[in-house]
């Protein structure tokens, strides 16, 4: 698994160097246009760059979401089973309900608890998280506040089990 942090915060230095690119006469700056980089499979979608013409955090999150999906999942975005219209966040989002067990990377599995229910349970609400951090449009996606209070309380339950 190779997590891609470096496109975390791309938007914010982008657009800061177009603003600064992009005086205007009044000595104002203007981000009159932006140059979208990232990886393939972690930048948002291009129609939501379109819509607002600016980058946004909202973009980080879908980076972030991907990036939560590909942890737990071992697959990439570009891995070759997500071609023609299928996607990692499509994948994971109809496993969630029956099949989740079956889609997440098995070392993952090294050191469950008996049943497996806990570990089933945790990995079923990150993956929730990832989910809803890389839905399509985006104020549809989690803020990065929730996700890492709803990540805590996740890493929390796991710790007060293991203390048991």
């Amino acid at each position: 698994m190779m997590g891609h942090i470096s496109d975390f915060g791309i938007s914010k230095i982008t657009s800061v160097i177009c603003s600064t690119t992009n005086a205007t006469s009044t000595g104002t700056y203007k981000n009159s246009s932006t140059t979208m980089k990232g990886s393939i499979g972690y930048i948002a979608p291009v129609a939501e760059y379109g819509m607002h013409g600016h980058v946004s955090t909202e973009g980080d999150m879908y980076s972030y979401g991907i990036l939560l999906l590909e942890m737990f999942i071992g697959r990439r975005p570009t891995d070759s089973k997500f071609q023609d219209g299928h996607t990692l966040h499509n994948y994971v989002k109809t496993s969630l309900l029956e099949q989740v067990m079956e889609v997440i990377d098995q070392r993952l599995l090294l050191k469950s608890d008996e049943s497996g229910k806990l570990i089933k349970e945790c990995i079923t609400a990150v993956l929730e998280i990832g989910v809803i951090c890389s839905m399509e449009s985006p104020k549809d996606r989690m803020k990065i506040r929730e996700a890492v209070n709803e990540l805590c309380s996740i890493k929390n339950l796991l710790l007060r089990e293991a203390g048991q």
